[in-house]
């Protein structure tokens, strides 16, 4: 019994850790967001990983300081990630699930670095206006909530929750993945239109909605309008993918926490348009994107997660042994 004790303790610590890496994650998203929104990706200049040449930086300029937390907090994530990719192997044996979603969780930890230093070493970050920039901020995207969908779901089967089951889920498939899609639409012409709104802010709601129309806009002000409309359709793909997957109490749960989600971002997209898109409201905006794509991805787990064998039945009469 102590030993088991001993175990559950352990268990629990390593849970705790790995939602706490998540957790510490979304915060450096939403940082990243901010170093964007505040122009201060260029805050250290082409220098990677070195800040304008040096380990830590003098104090001085707002942007260096922006820039230089931004990548002291990567670091932090990237040696919280290995530290769970470590934990995981020497707890659970090989093959194990929590182990492979922990490997996963390194490779999108280790792109996203690779992506964040091409960003600076390109320069395109600051006042950029490239077609390139919007491309690389696509796929940074991409990789951002793929990532946090490795770390979700190694916190998730850390905590001894079963693994899926893929076959004979066809239709659970083909609604997840719409969903998941969806919101990966979503998230990239998100990327997008706030790039825009960082390079050339509007001064009203009615020259913006002029903006996005104009041929002489630039080519992120034209694409503007496309995040709203895919807004609405994913909304209503996921909250419909939500209603359907309510199959049990534990699908449920999860299900009408995504839809609740869905409807606080919907009201913050409204919200984010009509003020212009200021920068605390853009970072709400996404702290809320990050928290709907880990519950989608809590959903996807639970609804494909492969059920518990079935208890064997007792016998229904009593079985007599003639010697």
């Amino acid at each position: 019994m102590p030993s088991q004790s001993l175990s559950s303790a352990a268990d629990d610590r390593l849970r705790r850790f790995a939602w706490g890496v998540v957790g510490w994650n979304v915060l450096v998203i939403v940082w990243g967001a901010y170093v964007r929104a505040s122009k201060s990706g260029d805050g250290c200049g082409s220098h990677w990983p070195l800040c304008n040449g040096e380990v830590v930086p003098p104090a001085g300029q707002f942007a260096t300081f922006v820039e230089f937390m931004h990548r002291a907090t990567s670091g932090i994530a990237l040696l919280g990630v290995i530290g769970l990719a470590v934990w995981s192997f020497r707890r659970f044996a090989r093959g194990h699930i929590a182990r492979q979603a922990a490997v996963w969780s390194l490779i999108f930890i280790l792109i996203e670095a690779l992506i964040g230093a091409l960003l600076v070493k390109l320069e395109l970050v600051a006042e950029n206006r490239s077609v390139a920039r919007a491309v690389y901020m696509s796929v940074h995207l991409v990789n951002t909530f793929l990532l946090l969908g490795a770390l979700t779901l190694t916190a998730y089967w850390i905590g001894g929750f079963r693994p899926p089951r893929l076959v004979g889920q066809g239709a659970k498939l083909g609604l997840l993945a719409a969903a998941l899609i969806s919101a990966l639409v979503v998230g990239v012409t998100g990327a997008i239109a706030a790039l825009g709104d960082t390079l050339f802010p509007a001064s009203s709601l009615a020259e913006g909605f002029r903006e996005e129309f104009s041929m002489l806009s630039h080519f992120t002000v034209r694409l503007r309008w496309l995040h709203p409309v895919a807004a609405v359709a994913s909304s209503a793909i996921i909250v419909a993918v939500a209603a359907k997957l309510q199959t049990s109490p534990a699908t449920a749960r999860t299900a009408q926490i995504v839809m609740v989600i869905v409807g606080v971002q919907f009201v913050l997209g409204i919200v984010n348009v009509w003020l212009l898109a200021p920068i605390w409201m853009q970072l709400v905006h996404l702290f809320f994107a990050d928290a709907l794509w880990v519950a989608l991805v809590l959903l996807a787990a639970t609804a494909l997660a492969d059920p518990a064998p079935e208890p064997a039945s007792l016998p229904t009469k009593p079985t007599y042994v003639t010697v």
